[in-house]
């Protein structure tokens, strides 16, 4: 695998569950114990109800489209290759709002309110993107 030339998330005691869950091709969400509440990015505290009782639940990684936008600069290097790329607004069925890249829409072939599952890319040995595609 030649080397990954884009941003990579850090990963620390917090966000590391969701990436070697992403890893495995499964999407999950911080979940609390207490309340119920899930949410995305993850947090020392349920932010419901301030619990530190909280793991992670894996979601079923579809949910709806609630915005986007088109790249057409590279304002990092790597992404040059990928012009123009789509960064989007996925609102889960499970209820947390994630970002994430669009991939394999054609431009202007999806339009706010459509249906998206997650896909996952490989990136590094340690880390594994979660990205969306339009739902079958």
């Amino acid at each position: 695998m030649s080397a990954y030339a884009k941003p990579l998330p850090k990963l620390d005691t917090l966000n590391r569950p969701f990436w070697e869950l992403a890893r495995d091709h499964k999407l999950a969400v911080q979940a609390c114990a207490d309340c119920g509440d899930r949410h995305f990015p993850p947090t020392p505290v349920c932010p419901g109800c301030l619990s530190k009782n909280q793991g992670w639940e894996v979601v079923s990684g579809r949910g709806t489209l609630l915005s986007w936008v088109t790249f057409h600069r590279a304002y990092w290097g790597g992404f040059a290759g990928d012009l123009p790329y789509d960064v989007c607004l996925v609102e889960l069925d499970e209820g947390p709002v994630l970002v994430s890249n669009l991939v394999g829409a054609a431009e202007g072939g999806f339009q706010v309110g459509d249906r998206v599952e997650v896909i996952f890319e490989r990136a590094t040995d340690e880390i594994t993107l979660p990205k969306f595609v339009l739902a079958r």
